[in-house]
């Protein structure tokens, strides 16, 4: 082996040991929230070195990357067996995703993905692209794997290379190992995107949350966050969806709402983590929010805080598709933390957590948006009221104790 190459290797590796190794960091005096933390679980530098690279010096003498791998993101999250796993969307430098899982053994650092990326069947019609696993551990006994499949639209005219038809694709496992793959789901809408499984049956039935919408991108007539019933997974077709939660003008919902991972079952209503879109003048701008429906009606939000939850802030600003945050994973662990798993400008994959109290309390106790500038003055000067009114009774309060 000659000594250059064996140079750049050993620099290769002792990169890639640091870098999955490093310990990961709490950003300084978060917002009471969630806190963020400073260096993302996954990137595209986390993919093993033997996947990148052909480690033959006969065949390689240059130690060129063989295999490009651009991103790691969109990621569904599980525990499963006591490790904090991710089934991350890997895009290669061809565009074209697949998924691998990356295992942690508490959920913020030392993710290193499984020696082989997932080999996920295909259907009759073959998958042009698949992305973006939402996860789910059903009461059925099987842990369900729902992504977006993206084919070439048929119809295109001649020379369009660009439109296609996204529908819901469904696999499920019991190891995320080896995956069985059951019929794409139907809907009535033309297509499927952020289509996610209810953790629990429904009157017997399984219950899907969608995102109907016209077109690839564009949602169109598409209302907002749907949700239908299909009778089994084997043939799942839902006859009829139901708006949960709409888009509105000038929110940070207005273009498009889906989704993000399954919602989490609470006291008080199934906890909702889902991505707003809206527009601006240097494009779309993605963001995550959060909201409740309630835990007999799944169809009825209860509670919906004003605003994003989380948004794109300082590096998480830039990449492939600039200023977005986007999630379709979190895991409540056994002692009541949350890890919100969110990727940032379809780069990358990052942390946040919290804790099941403090988000009950942020989606009840956060006013609802009220739609009007107006309304958000009035909001912001109740709470400032309040504020001043205690600090006038702690004054009061103070001033009796110094005289006693």
């Amino acid at each position: 082996m000659n000594i250059a190459f064996q140079q750049r290797l050993e620099q290769l590796e002792k990169t890639y040991v640091d870098l999955i190794s490093r310990e990961n960091e709490k950003q300084l005096l978060g917002n009471g929230i969630f806190d963020r933390y400073v260096y993302p679980v996954l990137t595209a530098q986390h993919t093993p070195l033997f996947w990148r690279y052909d480690l033959n010096p006969t065949t390689n003498p240059y130690l060129m990357e063989r295999f490009g791998i651009n991103a790691a993101f969109n990621a569904g999250a599980i525990k499963l067996n006591g490790k904090y796993l991710l089934v991350a969307r890997v895009e290669g430098m061809d565009r074209k995703s697949f998924f691998a899982v990356a295992e942690s053994p508490n959920g913020v650092d030392n993710f290193q993905f499984w020696e082989r990326p997932i080999t996920m069947p295909e259907t009759e019609v073959p998958d042009g692209n698949v992305y973006d696993m939402r996860l789910v551990q059903h009461e059925d006994g099987w842990i369900y794997g729902l992504f977006c499949t993206e084919r070439k639209d048929p119809n295109a005219k001649k020379g369009d290379e660009s439109s296609a038809v996204a529908q819901c694709g469904i696999a499920r496992t019991h190891d995320l190992v080896t995956w069985e793959r059951l019929p794409d789901l139907k809907t009535p809408s033309p297509q499927q995107r952020n289509v996610v499984l209810h953790p629990e049956f429904v009157n017997g039935k399984y219950a899907f949350y969608t995102r109907p919408q016209d077109g690839f991108i564009e949602a169109g007539t598409g209302g907002g966050i749907g949700f239908g019933f299909a009778d089994s997974m084997e043939n799942p077709v839902v006859e009829k969806e139901y708006i949960v939660d709409e888009k509105h003008y000038h929110t940070v919902y207005e273009v498009k709402n889906g989704q993000g991972p399954a919602p989490i079952k609470t006291e008080k209503g199934w906890l909702h983590l889902a991505h707003g879109v809206r527009n601006t003048a240097a494009g779309l701008r993605y963001v995550l929010y959060m909201f409740m429906t309630d835990p007999n009606d799944l169809t009825k939000v209860i509670y919906k805080p004003a605003g994003y939850f989380i948004a794109p802030e300082g590096e998480e600003r830039v990449g492939d598709v600039s200023n977005v945050t986007f999630a379709n994973g979190w895991i409540l662990d056994d002692d009541g933390t949350v890890f919100i798993y969110y990727a940032s400008s379809d780069t990358r994959m990052h942390v946040a957590t919290s804790t099941l109290g403090q988000l009950l309390d942020y989606v009840v106790n956060t006013p609802p948006d009220g739609l009007r500038s107006a309304a958000s003055v009035e909001r912001l000067n109740a709470l400032i009221d309040r504020n001043m009114a205690f600090q006038q009774e702690q004054a009061e309060v103070n001033t009796i104790d110094g005289h006693a």
